[in-house]
């Protein structure tokens, strides 16, 4: 499926597609499911700070000093509890002096709606740039919450980095942020009438931290 949106990146990467297959099948246990996840959070991190904001400084090497580029202004990136977890090492060996702020949401089985438990955003200190991190975007109810959050914290460029997407949850943030790029490393075709992405990956939550019940593996 193309993204119906210029602010929709699909990540276009023979890793990402052979990690996205290990990702996707049931018989990859959660050790390897970690790593997957971390493999494929590196090439979309690799994207989604691709334009960063740049201050010149200079260097000295051990023959000349030279002018260069290096990061400009304060950056967080803001895993949405539990399983945005999963996606965090990768920010921070790219990004050693990234800011890690938590938003804890889960979703309400009998609704589908996000419900808000946590943050820890401190509310005189917003970033320069904010990168949500969530491996699942589905109904898009917990993405648009946490860019809320994140808007009413004060940070203007704010970014959401996802590994799987349905068009129902592309379509929600798209229609309350069109601002907001979307990276992600695949477009699923629809959610299921329980709301999960299909053909999906499961859990993701429960396949990255071993949680997984085994009546609850297929479906999800």
């Amino acid at each position: 499926m193309s993204p119906s949106s210029p602010t929709v990146h699909v990540l276009k990467h023979s890793l990402a597609e052979h990690h996205l297959s290990r990702l996707r099948s049931v018989d990859t246990v959660a050790a390897q499911f970690r790593l997957h996840v971390n493999a494929l959070a590196t090439l979309l991190a690799a994207e989604v700070t691709r334009n960063l904001a740049l201050q010149d400084c200079t260097v000295t090497t051990p023959l000349e000093t030279v002018p260069a580029k290096e990061l400009s202004g304060r950056i967080a990136a803001i895993p949405i509890l539990r399983a945005g977890l999963g996606m965090v090492t990768p920010m921070t060996e790219l990004i050693p002096d990234i800011e890690v702020w938590h938003l804890g949401l889960y979703r309400d089985e009998e609704t589908a709606k996000p419900v808000r438990y946590y943050d820890n955003l401190p509310p005189d200190r917003p970033t320069d740039t904010a990168i949500v991190l969530d491996p699942m975007l589905a109904t898009g109810g917990s993405a648009v919450s946490a860019i809320e959050t994140v808007r009413d914290w004060g940070v203007r460029d704010v970014r959401l980095m996802t590994i799987l997407s349905a068009p129902e949850g592309i379509a929600k943030v798209t229609a309350q942020f069109p601002d907001v790029p979307i990276y992600t490393c695949a477009i699923d075709r629809e959610l299921n009438d329980r709301k999960f992405i299909l053909p999906g990956l499961g859990d993701a939550g429960d396949r990255i931290f071993n949680t997984e019940q085994p009546d609850e593996s297929q479906g999800r």
